[in-house]
C-alpha cells in the first residue's frame, strides 16, 4: 500500500506517515519509537494550531467525532491511538517543553505549547499595542474572550497568566486586583 497525504474536513493535510499501521502503535525498537514520538509530537502541536486547539486528554482518543478524531483516528486504514499510547506522547511532549500537565498535579490532560509562553508573550503585548489597551486595565475575561476575535480568542487563563508573567519580568505588564478578580495593565516596550 502507498502512503500518501490526506486532507481532513477540517481542512488540515495529514502527512503521508499517518497513513501507517505502525504509526498508530508504540513500537519495540527505542529509535524507532523515538522518531514516532517526534513526527507524532510534530502533528499534534501542528493540528493544535490549525485548529486553535489547546487541551489534549487521554481521553480525546476514545471520543469518536471529537476535537482530536481526525488525526487521532484513521478510518481508512482502521487505525486509531490507544489511549495508553496518547498517555506517553504527552509525556514525551512535558519532556521536550512543548506542554504542561494541566491543571498540575495530574497526568490525563495536558496543555499545549504551540506557540511557547514566550512567544505568547510578544502576541499579548502586541495585541495591547494594537488595539490601544496600553495603560489600561483589562480583565482576563476580556483578553481571552474580545468582543472582537483576537489572536488570543479562548486562550486558556493558566497560559495567559504564563504569558503575563513572562511580560512583568520585563516591566511590561503588571497584574491588578479587580472587582470580579484579576486584571492586567500593559505598558510600553522600553529599549
Amino acid at each position: 500500500m502507498a502512503l500518501s497525504t490526506h486532507t481532513t474536513p477540517s481542512g488540515f493535510l495529514l502527512p503521508s506517515i499517518h497513513s501507517a499501521p505502525p504509526f498508530f502503535t508504540e513500537q519495540p525498537n527505542p529509535n524507532t519509537q523515538a522518531h514516532l514520538t517526534e513526527q507524532w509530537i510534530r502533528l499534534i502541536l501542528t493540528y493544535a494550531r490549525h485548529r486553535r486547539l489547546f487541551i489534549l486528554r487521554v481521553e480525546d482518543a476514545e471520543v469518536p467525532g471529537g476535537d482530536w478524531d481526525e488525526i487521532l483516528r484513521n478510518e481508512r486504514i482502521n487505525r486509531r491511538v490507544p489511549p495508553s499510547y496518547i498517555s506517553s506522547l504527552m509525556a514525551g511532549m512535558i519532556a521536550k517543553n512543548v506542554a504542561v500537565y494541566e491543571p498540575p498535579k495530574q497526568t490525563r490532560a495536558v496543555m499545549l505549547y504551540w506557540r511557547l509562553p514566550e512567544e505568547w508573550a510578544d502576541v499579548l503585548h502586541s495585541w495591547a499595542t494594537a488595539t490601544g489597551q496600553l495603560n489600561t486595565i483589562l480583565t482576563f475575561y476580556e483578553i481571552s474572550d474580545p468582543p472582537i476575535p483576537s489572536p488570543l480568542s479562548d486562550i486558556p487563563i493558566p497560559l495567559l497568566r504564563r504569558a503575563i508573567t513572562i511580560l512583568m519580568r520585563s516591566n511590561r505588564a503588571q497584574i491588578i486586583g479587580v472587582a470580579d478578580g484579576e486584571g492586567v495593565r500593559f505598558f510600553a516596550a522600553t529599549k
